[in-house]
């Protein structure tokens, strides 16, 4: 069976979906390398103890917002191996930043690289691991942290063009 998606699927929007309904990589092969950039966002709820904690460098295991900013950055290099269609990609750039907020903090990261396929889901991957790593430096502090809000902010670059969440 080809790897080719069917017109069918085509039209739906579903490239990485056979006419079987079986799931598959789409080969990017033939599309042009282009410059690419993807943002995401996201936050950790925390009790106001953790936040004092962070804010006053009072937190147990150590400097948490350092240990998820790195936790970060290697989840962007391991994206192609956690989410399964998602094609390995050479990337060029990652800045994962966290900001300490009354309600908890604020993780905001973005990736870029010249490829042929976009970079949304190592931006994504890399707010979730570092908020990952936050609730887990923080977890004797908050036994109650949730991540929320993981969503996409802005991407560049490819064929589908530009666009930035609306405020």
């Amino acid at each position: 069976m080809s790897d080719e998606p069917t017109r069918a699927t085509q039209g739906s929007g579903l490239t990485h979906v056979r006419a079987d309904g079986s799931a598959h990589m789409v080969d990017v092969s033939a599309k042009a390398v282009t410059a690419r950039q993807a943002s995401a966002a996201g936050r950790v709820l925390l009790s106001p103890a953790a936040v004092a904690a962070l804010r006053g460098g009072n937190v147990p295991k150590g400097d948490a917002l350092a240990v998820a900013r790195i936790a970060g950055i290697q989840a962007v290099k391991r994206t192609p191996e956690l989410i399964p269609l998602a094609h390995p990609v050479a990337v060029h750039g990652v800045e994962v930043d966290l900001e300490v907020v009354d309600a908890g903090v604020d993780v905001v990261a973005t990736v870029r690289t010249a490829d042929r396929t976009g970079i949304e889901m190592e931006a994504l991957t890399a707010v979730a691991v570092a908020a990952l790593a936050l609730i887990d430096m923080v977890k004797a502090v908050d036994k109650h942290a949730r991540i929320t809000d993981v969503r996409v902010t802005a991407k560049s670059g490819g064929r589908s063009g530009d666009w930035v969440e609306e405020p």
